[in-house]
């Protein structure tokens, strides 16, 4: 889409207890490619809210909005929803029957974060491919599934919806927006004015744990995740896990993928990683003494599987997340 269009208009949403880094990153990436385009092309930005007055952000610093809902454009070119608290921990009656009308009218729409929340309590997910911050991806799922929710991409575009992960992956989807309307090259200014990478390296999924926490419980296989998680350096077959509970093998497996919701050695490896992923954030161990106490077998396979479930090597990894 290289049309170029005056004054593309970005309104971005307000309402109390939004996280204002949702809101300025996204806007300061539209100023800022503002400065390198001619005036006839640049993007004018607007702020919309139900009422007048300030508005006070999750981090306590407070806002005014240049506009009431009702004063908006029919038409914009990018209506954008920030998240944060005010977004998905309460219902905004008000406002989601406003973005409903206001969203079909606009050219595009979208959401930063844990503002896609707002976007399908408003009936516009369906049949939509979506993400949001890798915290609450399985709670948007639950919540509305009519859509896809993607659970890697730092941003995903689909059609007119563009929505994003959590918090500085707004100005990740801004960049998005900007190489789409002007072109990559201009995306890249912006995002060397901002010290911030045009792409990042292996999307949401080194910033979160592939699992979620142990269960402790006495059931079956609940004590076999418990033990691999203590025991993660040994050798494990399906035929093993089984019978530490004296399962079969088929049986156990079923049980397990029901239960869990993911295969045995799925389970194993994702354990595998977000050990390895510990030891390299908190040590300066040598990855061959990583693979090892994660039961990689060699530093060799270790590489290989971060690299096809991370996106990037141990080595960029501890480089990214290392903090010792």
């Amino acid at each position: 889409m290289q049309e170029n269009r005056a004054h593309r208009t970005v309104a971005m949403v307000l309402f109390d207890n939004v996280l204002l880094l949702d809101v300025t990153g996204p806007m300061d990436a539209f100023a800022i490619a503002n400065r390198f385009l001619p005036e006839d092309q640049r993007y004018r930005l607007l702020t919309v809210a139900c009422e007048p007055g300030a508005i006070r952000g999750s981090c306590g610093l407070q806002v005014v909005a240049d506009l009431p809902l009702a004063a908006l454009p029919g038409a914009v070119d990018l209506l954008l929803v920030p998240g944060g608290p005010g977004a998905y921990d309460i219902t905004l009656p008000e406002l989601e029957h406003w973005l409903g009308q206001a969203a079909r009218q606009a050219r595009r729409f979208g959401a930063i974060c844990t503002g896609v929340f707002l976007l399908g309590r408003a009936g516009l997910l369906g049949g939509y491919r979506c993400t949001t911050h890798w915290n609450y991806v399985e709670r948007l799922a639950r919540m509305f599934p009519e859509a896809q929710v993607e659970t890697e991409q730092i941003y995903v575009m689909d059609r007119n919806l563009i929505t994003s992960g959590g918090i500085t992956a707004g100005i990740d989807l801004a960049l998005a927006v900007v190489a789409e309307d002007h072109g990559k090259a201009l995306a890249l200014e912006v995002a060397k004015v901002l010290l911030v990478a045009r792409h990042r390296q292996g999307g949401q999924t080194p910033y979160g744990p592939l699992l979620a926490a142990v269960p402790r419980d006495d059931s079956p296989i609940a004590r076999v995740q418990a033990y691999i998680v203590d025991h993660i350096d040994q050798a494990y077959t399906v035929q093993k896990m089984a019978d530490m509970v004296a399962m079969s093998g088929r049986n156990f497996a079923r049980t397990f993928q029901r239960e869990v919701g993911i295969t045995p050695l799925q389970y194993l490896q994702n354990a595998r990683i977000d050990q390895a992923r510990k030891l390299l954030e908190g040590s300066e161990l040598a990855l061959k003494v990583v693979a090892a106490r994660c039961g990689f077998g060699s530093d060799r396979h270790m590489r290989k599987v971060f690299c096809e479930r991370i996106g990037m090597t141990p080595a960029q990894y501890r480089a990214q997340f290392g903090g010792v």
